[in-house]
C-alpha cells in the first residue's frame, strides 16, 4: 500500500480522518454555544475520560465550529507548574485586541483591555509567570485588587460585554484542565457563574481526565450546576469499525471484515489506539484488501511505537517508587482497584502508600473512581508496565528499565 496515501493519523490531538461515533456530543454542544451567544441559559461543557479517547480533537472540532459561527474563541493547554491566569492572559489579549478593531464593539473591547492590564500587573507578584504586553493603561479599580477570584470575574464581565456588542461569544478551551490547582478552578467557576447570572456571553469549554469533576466540585460545590460533564469513552464496535473502514474506502482501497474485528478488538474502540493501529496495517500491507494477517504483523508494529513514545513518555516521568507502585497495580490487571490489594502486593500498608497515590493522581497516571479505588488513566497501561518491567525485580527495589 502507498504510505504516503495512508489516511490515518495517529498524533496528539491529531483529527482523525472520519471522526466516528461523536455526533451527538457534538450537536450538544453546538446547541449550548448558540444558546449562550444569544444569551440564553446553558451549560458550559467539560469533556472527561482517559488518555487516548480522543478529548482533545473533541475540543478542537467543537472550537473550529464555534468560530465558524462567529463566536471569538481562546484555546489554552493548562500544565504541571503554569498558573491559570499566565496561561489566559496572553489569549485574551490576542481576542480582545480582535474585538477593538470592530467598530461596534471597540469601546467595550478596549476597557476589557484596560482590565486585562490591571489583571496582569495585580497578579503578577503572586503569578510571577505572567508575561504579556500591555496595549493600553489600567483602568483604576478594574480588576486590578490583587484577588484572583475577584479580578478574574471582573475581567470575563468586561470580555463578554465586548463579545456581546459584537453579536458574539467568548468561549474560551482549555485542555488537560486537571492540572490546574483547585483555588485557581475556584476562580474560573465563579468568574462564569457570574457571567451566567448577567447573561453575558461566556463559555467554557475543557477537557480533562475523570477526577476532573470532583476537583472541580470542591472548588465550588455548585460547579455540577454550572457544566455538563459527558464522558468520552472507547468507541462502540460499530463507530470503531467506522473509523477503520471509512478512511481506507475514501481511497478507493478494502479492509477484510476479519481485519477490522480484529483492530477493534485489541485497540478496546480507544480512538487513538484505533489510528495507531489503522497506520501500520496500511503500511504493512502488500496490497488490497488489508488482510488479518497484516493486522498481526501491524500489532506487534504498533505495539513497539506505542512503548517508545506514548507510553514511554509517561512512563519516564515517574520516579522509583512510582513505577513500583504502577506495576503493583499491572500485576492485579487493568483495574480499577481496591488500594488494600496493590498495599498487599507492595506488603506496605495502605496508609504509609496514600502520599505515593495521590503524586500519581497529581501527575494524571491514576485516578480514583470510587472510594478506596485506584485505576490507570492511560488505556492498557498495565500490559505495557508488564512488558518494562517483564520480572520480579521490582518487588525489591528500583527497576532496571534499560
Amino acid at each position: 500500500m502507498d504510505p504516503v496515501r495512508n489516511p490515518f493519523a495517529p498524533g496528539a490531538g491529531t483529527q482523525p480522518p472520519e471522526l466516528a461515533g461523536r455526533d451527538d456530543l457534538l450537536s450538544a454542544a453546538r446547541i449550548s454555544l448558540a444558546r449562550i451567544k444569544l444569551g440564553r441559559p446553558a451549560k458550559s461543557m467539560m469533556l472527561i475520560g482517559l488518555r487516548g479517547v480522543g478529548k482533545t480533537v473533541l475540543l478542537d472540532r467543537i472550537r473550529a465550529e464555534a468560530e465558524a459561527e462567529g463566536m471569538v474563541t481562546v484555546r489554552v493547554e493548562a500544565s504541571e507548574g503554569r498558573s491559570l491566569p499566565a496561561l489566559l492572559v496572553p489569549q485574551l489579549r490576542v481576542a480582545l485586541l480582535g474585538l477593538s478593531r470592530q467598530a461596534k464593539s471597540r469601546d467595550l473591547a478596549v476597557r476589557a483591555l484596560r482590565a486585562l492590564a490591571g489583571f496582569a500587573r495585580s497578579l503578577k507578584v503572586k503569578y510571577g509567570d505572567i508575561e504579556v504586553g500591555i496595549d493600553f493603561e489600567p483602568e483604576p479599580g478594574l480588576a486590578d485588587n490583587g484577588d484572583l477570584e475577584q479580578d478574574l470575574l471582573a475581567l470575563l464581565e468586561a470580555a463578554g460585554a465586548a463579545a456581546g456588542r459584537a453579536d458574539a461569544a467568548l468561549v474560551i478551551f482549555i485542555d488537560e484542565l486537571q492540572y490546574v490547582p483547585e483555588p485557581q478552578l475556584a476562580a474560573l467557576i465563579t468568574a462564569l457563574h457570574r457571567c451566567a447570572q448577567e447573561s453575558l456571553p461566556v463559555a467554557v469549554v475543557g477537557a480533562g481526565l475523570p477526577q476532573l469533576p470532583g476537583q472541580m466540585g470542591r472548588a465550588k460545590s455548585y460547579a455540577e450546576r454550572l457544566f455538563e460533564f459527558p464522558v468520552i469513552g472507547p468507541l462502540g464496535r460499530d463507530a470503531a469499525s467506522a473509523a477503520i473502514r471509512v478512511p481506507v474506502a475514501n481511497e478507493e482501497e478494502a479492509i477484510a471484515v476479519d481485519a477490522v474485528d480484529a483492530i477493534v478488538t485489541v485497540t478496546q474502540g480507544y480512538a487513538y489506539f484505533l489510528q495507531e493501529w489503522g497506520k501500520f496495517a496500511w503500511d504493512v500491507a502488500e496490497g488490497s484488501p488489508i488482510t488479518a494477517a497484516d493486522v498481526e504483523l501491524a500489532t506487534r508494529e504498533a505495539i513497539a511505537s506505542l512503548d517508545e513514545s506514548f507510553f514511554r513518555v509517561r512512563f519516564d516521568r515517574l520516579t522509583p517508587a512510582e513505577r513500583r507502585y504502577l506495576r503493583a497495580m499491572a500485576e492485579l490487571g487493568p483495574g480499577p482497584h481496591r488500594s488494600g490489594d496493590i498495599a498487599a502486593i507492595l506488603d506496605r500498608p495502605v496508609t504509609s502508600l496514600a502520599p505515593l497515590r495521590a503524586q500519581l493522581i497529581g501527575k494524571g497516571m491514576v485516578w480514583s473512581p470510587g472510594h478506596g479505588d485506584t485505576a490507570f488513566s492511560v488505556p492498557l497501561f498495565d500490559e505495557f508496565m508488564r512488558r518494562v518491567m517483564p520480572d520480579d525485580s521490582w518487588r525489591n527495589g528500583p527497576p532496571n528499565t534499560h
